[in-house]
């Protein structure tokens, strides 16, 4: 039996999520605010009590809310297959996708190289897209989609769990003469 390597990669919050964040606790806040607005000019109380009910369980959708932007990607190779997983704070797993390595025609850190492709699919999976320095570019060819981009953060063991199952081009490009792409 061939090995298995795995790797679990945190996603880096960018200001999206804190914007995400920012506006749910604002919205929260507002919610008794408006509700003894409404009380006063109706004369109904029973407004203000439901908005007090309405802020309690804001506070348990505010932690829900918080705890989906904690989000983790999983890679695993296992004999030919690169299996990637996304986890969603801790509860939900969801699979990105799987990749043969040997159907890996690119693969390279030169956003560059990549560039110059088209692709019909792009799969991200990095710790932080704006990492040049950190993210490998993979290109592969799917029957579903067709010409496939995988962004991905990898570490050592990942690679060199792929390493036997690349192409041997990618291999000495990669390995063994590593500032020449």
């Amino acid at each position: 039996m061939e090995g298995f390597n795995e790797q679990v990669v945190k996603r880096v919050n960018k200001a999206k999520q804190q914007v995400i964040k920012i506006i749910s606790v604002v919205v929260l806040i507002m919610i008794p605010f408006i509700g003894a607005g409404l009380a006063i000019m109706t004369h109904i109380q029973y407004i203000f009590m439901i908005s007090i009910f309405l802020f309690m369980g804001g506070i348990y959708g505010v932690w829900y809310v918080f705890s989906q932007q904690k989000v983790e990607y999983e890679y695993s190779v296992a004999g030919n297959d690169l299996d990637i997983s996304k986890i969603i704070a801790l509860r939900k797993r969801k699979p990105i996708c799987r990749v043969p390595i040997n159907e890996i025609t690119e693969l390279t850190k030169d956003e560059k190289v990549i560039d110059k492709m088209r692709f019909t699919k792009t799969f991200v999976a990095a710790r932080d897209i704006d990492s040049k320095d950190e993210n490998y570019f993979a290109a592969f060819n799917s029957p579903a989609f067709g010409k496939c981009l995988l962004i991905f953060t990898p570490n050592e063991s990942i690679l060199e769990g792929m390493k036997s199952h690349l192409d041997k081009k990618l291999v000495i490009r990669l390995f063994y003469r590593k500032n020449k792409y």
